[in-house]
């Protein structure tokens, strides 16, 4: 199954705009990682199956167990973390 990380987000947040080029920076340095993007407008049951209550938040799955969440705009060093 290998590492998921899913970065759930909305169009109106301002924080999530400031992730994404984080995001895309850690999808080029991690070929191997799955990213997915998930709006929580469009998508509230995977939001409230992964227990999401505001946006930014990363979830980092591994092997479908969760290994972390970070709320809130997080560095890529933090999320680098924990895919490693």
């Amino acid at each position: 199954m290998g590492t998921t990380v899913k970065d759930f987000h909305a169009e109106w947040c301002g924080p999530c705009k400031q992730q994404d080029p984080i995001i895309e920076d850690l999808e080029e340095k991690h070929p191997d990682v799955e990213f997915e993007k998930v709006d929580v407008d469009d998508n509230p049951e995977e939001a409230q199956k992964y227990g999401v209550r505001s946006v930014p938040t990363i979830v980092v799955e591994k092997d479908g167990e969760i290994v972390e969440k970070f709320i809130g705009l997080t560095q890529a060093n933090e999320i680098e973390a924990a895919i490693a």
